[in-house]
């Protein structure tokens, strides 16, 4: 489960057991030259037009607030249509922060959030969720913390994400049980919707008690992160707009997300649709930087393309790629880190799934994304977080990782002497270079099989998806919370049951 917890080989009799397989996904950077699939004047091209769409055509954003804060700063509204000068978006633009701390109950899991960094997050949003087991069922709480557990379990998994939604707990209560569960059983940075005002500051007064946190400690940095989609073409919500004043008021970090699907919300075209969401993203930053001037924001956006026949949206295409691609561009243009995702539509654990998934998670390699998020166990296209889909994709997470750390073109590690050795048509598997190093040399496949059909056949003739069942299993079985949760869980029983008795607090429509 633990990044450090792979073995390489066997013990041989008569022989001590061989070194552990160490490494370290906890905090990650790219090894890749970030790609491009515009020029320069192309890249300066669409954001000048996005400047354009916000001078000339605006924004409809519909909560008073927001647009009071925006006229204040010099915008100009009209009934609930915002046109936002290009001078206000460069303002904001300067003074957004390029590297952000993401803090965390474990000091070991904190996160700097800043171009070059390269952070996962687990599919999220998923009112369904599905196993090979117990099949597709609506979200619950008893799903929601075996989701949390799954997170915790896997260093590639670096920020919490609300996998399941718990839908047998009303909404005004929800945020209660979703916060004391993400402290009792997890050390992670940690994830808090935007679903109105008095949610939102519940959710960051319990993460202040749960972590007994000073006003200093809180302050000094992001707890919690949130997601804010805006409604393309062209809307901000009430929610989603509260919700970028009030984590800019309480220093925490909003990750802004267009989703805007070429051919149906967007545009037909890569530039077109990335124009949109880059207008949609700037619309978010000044906000925000008018709010509260530094404010922890990360650009971002989810773009893909839709099927024309059906209109059902699609992930892991090529257009999907082009549009990481083009994004990344843009994020580097204004030199904010920033958010791509990844995803599937297929409904099973099946090789559309993987290759929707992974293909996404090149583009956003290609892209040099800062956050790739639902880079495991997203099905449907968001409507179910999948058990198996999870493990899977966790492999393909690590081995993504693995790619992080550069091998060594030292001279030992270039191995002349193992090259003298070995006399031509002989092998390596005794070689002395090969005994000082085969049981930490390579990547120990968390499901991946590869022994010979014979042997496969053997054990069963598993195929991915059914040892995935297993690992889960294994997983939810062994699991122990982290040494903070038990604390945390008791500092804030008195404060949900005080807040449960009160009604929690509504989500904002």
């Amino acid at each position: 489960m633990d990044s450090t917890s792979g073995r390489r080989g066997g013990r041989r009799r008569g022989s001590a057991a061989p070194p552990q397989r160490a490494v370290n996904y906890r905090r990650l950077h790219h090894p890749f030259t970030p790609q491009a699939v515009f020029s320069d004047d192309e890249v300066a091209a669409i954001h000048h037009t996005a400047l354009r769409v916000l001078e000339e055509l605006g924004m409809k954003i519909l909560l008073p607030e927001a647009r009071a804060i925006l006229k204040a700063a010099g915008a100009r509204v009209e009934d609930e249509m915002v046109f936002i000068g290009r001078d206000m978006v460069a303002a904001a633009l300067a003074s957004a922060p390029r590297s952000m701390r993401l803090r965390a109950a474990n000091p070991a899991r904190e996160i700097t959030y800043e171009p070059g960094a390269l952070v996962f997050t687990p599919g999220s949003g998923c009112p369904n969720v599905t196993d090979a087991l117990r099949g597709r069922r609506p979200g619950s709480l008893e799903s929601y913390l075996e989701t949390l557990k799954l997170h915790q379990s896997f260093d590639v998994i670096h920020i919490l994400g609300p996998s399941a939604e718990p839908q047998d707990i009303a909404p005004n209560l929800r945020h209660l049980a979703m916060m004391r569960a993400q402290m009792e059983l997890s050390d992670k940075p940690m994830f808090v919707y935007a679903r109105g005002r008095g949610q939102v500051e519940q959710s960051l007064e319990m993460i202040r008690i749960g972590l007994n946190l000073s006003e200093e400690d809180f302050a000094s940095g992001s707890w919690a992160v949130t997601v804010i989609n805006s409604n393309s073409p062209r809307i901000l919500d009430n929610p989603m707009a509260q919700g970028l004043i009030d984590f800019a008021r309480a220093g925490q970090m909003s990750i802004i997300t267009p989703f805007c699907l070429a051919g149906a919300m967007a545009p037909v075209t890569v530039a077109g649709a990335l124009t949109l969401q880059h207008a949609e993203a700037l619309t978010a930053i000044t906000l925000v930087q008018m709010t509260r001037t530094a404010a922890p924001i990360s650009y971002g956006g989810f773009s893909s393309n839709v099927d024309m026949k059906s209109g059902a949206p699609a992930f892991g295409t090529p257009e999907h790629v082009k549009l990481q691609i083009g994004a990344g561009q843009l994020a580097r243009f204004i030199g904010l880190p920033w958010r791509s995702a990844a995803g599937s539509a297929s409904v099973i654990a099946d090789v559309q799934g993987a290759t929707e998934t992974i293909m996404a998670l090149w583009g956003g390699l290609m892209a040099n994304a800062t956050m790739l998020v639902h880079a495991a166990g997203w099905l449907e296209g968001g409507l179910s977080f999948g058990y198996e889909k999870f493990i899977t994709d966790v492999e393909a997470l690590q081995t993504l990782a693995e790619l992080c750390t550069r091998p060594s073109g030292a001279a030992e590690e270039i191995g002349f002497e193992a090259l003298a050795e070995v006399p031509p048509g002989g092998h390596f598997f005794a070689a002395q270079h090969t005994m000082a190093r085969y049981a930490t040399a390579f990547y120990p496949p968390l499901i991946a099989d590869l022994s010979n059909h014979g042997s496969w056949a053997a054990a069963g003739g598993l195929s991915a998806t059914d040892r995935a069942t297993r690992r889960w299993q294994e997983v939810l079985e062994r699991f122990q919370p982290p040494g903070t949760g038990a604390d945390a869980a008791a500092r804030l029983e008195a404060y949900v049951a005080r807040k449960t008795a009160r009604g929690g607090a509504a989500p904002l429509d």
